[in-house]
């Protein structure tokens, strides 16, 4: 298991779940896919879950699961009823779960294997089609608060309210959303 030392137990997390079931047992695996999934989806703070299939004979399947916190992320990968269904399927895994957590940008890009790692141009282009509309929308609806309270106002404290809010925007809101919609072309 790979994971993060400096994860705060208060921020949105993250996790990739490599499994990799034997060639004659994928639709056993698939059957056992059905049946967690639900299961995880019922915990506390349980924000979604992709599942990205093997493109090629030999590479794990990734199941991607989204919480809004490590402490809940923990409550389900320490709780009773996944250890049984891990230990249910895993005489039909070639080896051991490798289980990578990540919080807030570490992960915008990262979701697959090593060997499927996003182009450094469409990095740029997911996250200036983010960034840009942002940028010119977030200053104007800011502008009533700016005038009505001028030491807002000031560059310097202005630049950093659009600058703290188009950030908490992207890592909370957007990207992790947009990354998802955007995945088969990010990953291709």
């Amino acid at each position: 298991m790979t994971e993060n030392d400096d994860t705060r137990f208060d921020t949105p997390v993250t996790t990739v779940i490599r499994q990799r079931p034997r060639h004659h047992e994928t639709a056993r695996y698939e059957a056992w896919l059905k049946e967690i999934i639900p299961v995880a989806q019922g915990f506390t703070g349980h924000r979604g879950v992709n599942v990205i299939r093997p493109h090629a004979a030999g590479e794990p399947y990734a199941i991607i699961l989204h919480f809004d916190a490590v402490a809940n992320l923990r409550r389900w990968l320490d709780s009773d009823i996944r250890v049984r269904l891990v230990d249910r399927i895993r005489p039909f895994l070639d080896s051991e779960e490798d289980i990578d957590i990540k919080t807030g940008l570490e992960f915008w890009f990262t979701p697959q294997p090593a060997a499927r790692l996003v182009k450094p141009y469409k990095q740029f282009a997911a996250t200036l089609s983010v960034i840009f509309p942002l940028t010119m929308v977030i200053p104007p609806l800011l502008q009533p608060a700016f005038d009505w309270l001028p030491l807002l106002g000031l560059p310097g404290v202005r630049h950093f309210i659009v600058a703290a809010i188009i950030v908490g925007l992207m890592v909370y809101v957007i990207m992790p959303r947009y990354t998802r919609i955007l995945s088969k072309w990010l990953f291709r």
